[in-house]
């Protein structure tokens, strides 16, 4: 039986970050970058695809974990009826190789402890060549090389003494730690070629353990909300922060590929890399935040990553702006609980998606604004990217979900046409460059009476997923915030009022599952289990996302009582750790998808923000 997600708690060196779970195993793990192959894959198969445990001989999980305040520390206590121990896991921030510190504490007592590491190279198959030294084990197979080293003595366990698995490809130390006594676990990586152990730290484990704790507290003390959820805020905050790949600002959605929206089910996805959908939530949420570095960096990301041929822009990138990202399935894993197939890459890169041009415009207004620098040919690239739009936006896509149906004529993709056209006509403004104000503004115009037309059913009081439909997608909640529509105006308060047709448990699903919710012209299903919109069988939980989108929009609208019992209905459901996945199963209790997921947290940073503001006067028409 896998770990549950919520399990997990995560620490990052902000190149590439593990997953910890409560049993004390670290089970994910992708050197030296969040985009690399896996090199512990436990979490998407079995043990023998990659871990790294530490913890009691005993095992079982931990008594109790938390983060120290304000940092990305982890710290997990076992008590037992021979003592209590404490193991403190960090990455320090990445200076020159990756590595893992796993400082071992005894508390009380004495207790008897085990280091289990398991390597298994590119995607958690390959069985690396293992050495020890007097100084170290080190692991070795094609270009990577792992090096495991303590800090006291420790002893190999008997690996045929029926405690462990007769493994011969494991490294398994023993070592008992009465109180008062500290042992520290350091695990670093470094290309193969290098004969020599890499100096992992070069100073003593408990002053990269301060200069760790100090660096995440320093960094989360420009916080500048201070509202009644900062604990929540921050630790989001952090979460995005651990997300980000330092080297060129980018931000990926999640450290993670491959964990399910369904259970035994096929929509599985690798999240490891950036999205333009997030790019304005991102630049917004950093700002107002307080942190206008890494919202300059995220920008120059973006800037670099979508240069070129606006033909040629894409949903997805890779953490350094790459833009080839095969998507190919892993066989030789079984799947979190069995949901196959294992995924790396993402074919996303090739779709036609027209939400993207009104992402990327909104995000460069958005800087401009701020007063972020940019450079000088960015005015260049919004007449290119506008000049494509005016010629396909009129053409069905693949819409803000990346459905691998059919494509549609998406409301969303067409607000976010109207979004593009919107804020290059502002930024134009604020540049002085009024050459194409006048093509523009024609089409902003037409794309918003097209929408507020063809995008809206006059049965339902509500817009619609698609032209033609009578299918409901959360999306529309965003109206209001894009300033498509004002919030008071009776289209969004009806659009608001029909979304509680996606309330599943009190959360908000993307749009209808199978055979639930309102048929479109071709029907919810094919009579196959396939669903027509995403092309996917089976259904999937609440997205997580969604479900603050739903409680700004019931802000906005003048339902503060409402919009902060659900936002609290969200907060509710992060693990003991603070963190969130991307989806939520009501039913089950339970989350599901890829975590922590990066949108999930930027949507509560700016629901706390929202909900935090001085409430709207109450209007009528949705209650």
């Amino acid at each position: 039986m896998s770990t549950p997600i919520e399990d997990y708690a995560l620490i990052s060196d902000l190149e590439t970050a593990a997953m910890v779970g409560r049993n004390g195993s670290i089970d994910w793990l992708c050197l030296p970058r969040f985009d690399s192959p896996a090199c512990m894959a436990a979490l998407l198969g079995t043990e023998d695809n990659g871990f790294w445990r530490v913890s009691p001989v005993a095992r079982g999980p931990c008594t109790r974990r938390a983060y120290r305040p304000d940092t990305l520390v982890l710290e997990s206590r076992w008590d037992s009826a021979t003592g209590s121990v404490r193991v403190t896991d960090f990455m320090p921030p990445r200076t020159r190789l990756p590595c893992i510190v796993r400082v071992v504490e005894g508390l009380s007592g004495s207790v008897t402890m085990r280091s289990e590491l398991r390597l298994r190279f590119h995607q958690g198959r390959v069985v690396p060549w293992i050495r020890v030294t007097d100084r170290c084990t080190v692991a070795v197979a094609g270009p990577d090389a792992v090096w495991l080293n303590a800090d006291a003595p420790v002893r190999a366990a008997d690996s045929h003494d029926g405690a462990v698995p007769a493994v011969r490809d494991s490294t398994v130390l023993d070592f008992t730690v009465p109180a008062g006594r500290r042992v520290a676990l350091t695990l670093v990586w470094s290309p193969s070629h290098l004969a020599e152990l890499p100096a992992p730290l070069g100073v003593p484990t408990e002053t990269i353990l301060k200069e760790t704790g100090d660096f995440w507290r320093r960094w989360a003390g420009r916080c500048r909300y201070e509202g009644p959820w900062r604990d929540a805020v921050v630790r989001s905050l952090i979460t995005l922060k651990a997300l980000t790949y330092a080297p060129t600002g980018g931000i990926v959605a999640a450290p993670t590929t491959s964990l399910p929206g369904c259970i035994g089910g096929e929509r599985n996805w690798d999240h490891r890399f950036c999205w333009l959908r997030d790019s304005a939530l991102t630049l917004s949420c950093l700002l107002r935040s307080g942190y206008r570095d890494e919202a300059a960096a995220w920008l120059d990301w973006l800037v670099r990553a979508i240069a070129g041929d606006p033909a040629d822009l894409q949903t997805v990138y890779g953490v350094g702006g790459q833009r080839l990202l095969p998507e190919s399935e892993a066989p030789w894993l079984t799947g979190y609980e069995g949901s196959r197939p294992v995924r790396f890459g993402n074919s996303a890169v090739s779709q036609f998606q027209l939400d993207v041009y009104g992402e990327v415009l909104d995000t460069l207004h958005l800087s401009l604004r701020a007063g972020i620098p940019m450079p000088t040919h960015v005015w260049s690239l919004v007449e290119a990217l506008m000049g494509h739009l005016h010629r396909h936006w009129r053409e069905p896509d693949q819409g803000l979900w990346q459905v691998r149906g059919p494509r549609r004529q998406f409301v969303h993709s067409k607000v976010m046409a109207w979004v593009a056209a919107d804020r290059a006509l502002r930024m134009g403004k604020l540049l002085g460059r009024n050459g194409s104000s006048g093509e523009w503004r024609a089409m902003r115009d037409e794309v918003h009476r097209q929408v507020c037309q063809e995008g809206w059913d006059v049965e339902q009081r509500s817009f619609v997923q698609s032209y033609g439909s009578s299918a409901l997608d959360a999306s529309a909640l965003l109206i209001p915030r894009l300033g498509f529509l004002p919030a008071r105006d009776e289209r969004v308060l009806g659009t608001v009022r029909a979304m509680r047709e996606l309330d599943h448990g009190g959360f908000v699903r993307r749009y209808a599952p199978n055979g639930q919710g309102a048929h479109d012209s071709q029907g919810v299903h094919d009579g196959q289990g396939v669903h027509s919109v995403d092309g996917m069988h089976g259904t999937e939980g609440t997205f997580v996302a969604c479900s603050l989108w739903y409680a700004d929009a019931l802000a906005a609208t003048g339902h503060a009582e409402q919009a902060r019992d659900a936002f609290e209905r969200v907060l509710d459901i992060r693990n003991d750790v603070g963190l969130l996945s991307e989806q939520w199963d009501p039913d089950a209790g339970r989350q599901l998808g890829n975590a922590p997921q990066a949108f999930s947290h930027i949507a509560l940073v700016e629901t706390a923000f929202a909900l935090s503001s001085p409430p709207s006067p109450r209007p009528r028409g949705l209650s």
